[in-house]
């Protein structure tokens, strides 16, 4: 089995496709937090709808060397230290006041695909305290998409999102969402970067972005004749 999922990556490389990153990474944890208890992080690669969470040894190229980033409110940005487990990562950090955390990766794979550079990306927000609106502009990933609000989101109440690249609104981009139920949905945002969806079943809901240009440059020697950006947020619905 290993054999041919070996050749059908080639197979995929070798055609330029970037459907094979239909794998992503993401975060997990939950949208609010209390000051001074811990507050739980995983990190996962592959494909969320069809409830494929990659064991580490299959994670492509070095993704697993990523690196987990911690804003605070009105604070630089820290590293925090990752655990691995079978299929992902953990870590853990304390909230010391209220506001808006943010938790961040942003990896560019060691190896090309064919000649395509690839960029994994994710982002998380736990609100503690009151406040919950999340200032997109605080968001260190070049690329972005994040509901606009930290809280557990209610069944058949619309969720607001926004998509970002390089510091401005992505317009009439698709943002695709998938659903603790494997349902899944392509909506594309509005001239402010803007997409709104309404969560039909309780659970976490991953949303996810991606931006492929064709470009030329070289990567670890490598050259490169085209770059994809995958970027994605998870939330969770209660009901």
């Amino acid at each position: 089995m290993k054999n041919l999922r070996s050749f059908l990556l080639l197979l995929l490389f070798s055609t330029g496709t970037v459907q094979l990153f239909a794998h992503a990474l993401w975060i997990e944890t939950p949208g609010t937090g209390k000051k001074g208890q811990p507050q739980e992080v995983k990190i996962f690669y592959g494909e969320y709808a069809s409830n494929e969470r990659e064991q580490l040894s299959e994670w492509y190229s070095d993704v697993k060397e990523f690196t987990l980033w911690l804003t605070a409110p009105g604070k630089e940005k820290v590293q925090l230290s990752k655990t691995p487990g079978a299929d992902f990562y953990s870590a853990s950090f304390i909230p010391e006041q209220d506001g808006v955390y943010l938790l961040t990766v942003s990896h560019v794979a060691k190896d090309l695909g064919g000649t395509t550079k690839y960029e994994f990306s994710s982002v998380a927000a736990v609100a503690v305290g009151k406040t919950s609106v999340v200032d997109h502009r605080s968001i260190p990933n070049t690329i972005n998409v994040l509901a606009g609000e930290a809280r557990t989101y209610k069944m058949n109440a619309t969720v607001q999102l926004k998509a970002v690249l390089n510091g401005q609104p992505l317009a009439n981009k698709p943002v695709s969402v998938f659903s603790p139920e494997g349902w899944s949905k392509e909506f594309i945002t509005d001239a402010n970067g803007h997409v709104a969806f309404t969560p039909l079943w309780p659970g976490r809901y991953v949303l996810e972005l991606s931006n492929f240009e064709k470009t030329t440059g070289t990567h670890n020697g490598q050259t490169y004749t085209a770059a994809w950006q995958g970027a994605t947020s998870s939330l969770e619905v209660s009901k």
